[in-house]
């Protein structure tokens, strides 16, 4: 498969990029600035690009199997709230015009019910410094819910991504948290990447949104 990484130097972009190496799929390395992937492989390709663009974004994307939307507006940005929304949906239209049917959005889990009609971003322990981009994330899945052009996915991860192992081993959910026996909901940055190839192999969520957990 050839996958395209928009954000491949992020927290969750770069390990995608290496379990997409690590599977043997041809990899786009798309970013601002490409020196900060120090990895080589002759399945790997660089490209530096600016999201805003979106025309040319779209040239980048054409011929690829599938893109991945990994792209963070920066947590301690200002204008967080609209420039991830603004980015996403560039994201999205650049996808539409590149001819690439499929696309994976790593989201937020912000968005995640706890209770019946209650989203865990609007409670009251949602952390302050944390609101504005998992609303974003909130809002921008509602706006992808309403695209019957593209295959797509959204993914929310486990309320607690953290780095650690990879270890291939966790359980998916679709709108709820998934909570382990003693009421944790995490997962590995690493298992994260897991199960967005898994994803993209095996096709379960599409024009849906999924979460993972232990």
């Amino acid at each position: 498969m050839k996958i395209a990484i928009i954000g491949a130097t992020g927290f969750v972009g770069s390990t995608v990029l290496n379990e997409a190496l690590h599977r043997g799929h041809e990899v786009t390395a798309i970013a601002r600035n490409t020196d900060k992937i120090t990895k080589s492989d002759e399945k790997l390709n660089k490209v530096i690009a600016d999201i805003d663009d979106s025309a040319n974004l779209a040239k980048i994307l054409a011929g690829h199997d599938a893109v991945v939307n990994a792209f963070n507006a920066g947590w301690t940005n200002p204008n967080l709230y609209a420039d991830f929304i603004k980015g996403s949906e560039t994201i999205q239209k650049a996808v539409k015009d590149s001819g690439v049917k499929r696309l994976l959005v790593v989201g937020g889990a912000g968005s995640l019910e706890v209770a019946p009609g209650v989203q865990l971003v609007d409670t009251p322990e949602f952390p302050e410094q944390w609101k504005s981009g998992a609303t974003a994330a909130r809002d921008y899945l509602n706006t992808l819910k309403k695209e019957t052009d593209l295959d797509w996915t959204f993914l929310s991860p486990a309320i607690n991504l953290h780095p650690g192992k990879r270890t291939a081993t966790f359980r998916l959910g679709t709108d709820q948290p998934v909570f382990d026996a003693n009421g944790k909901c995490e997962i590995s940055v690493e298992d994260l990447a897991v199960a967005i190839i898994d994803e993209l192999e095996t096709n379960r969520f599409i024009k849906k949104r999924f979460t993972v957990g232990y």
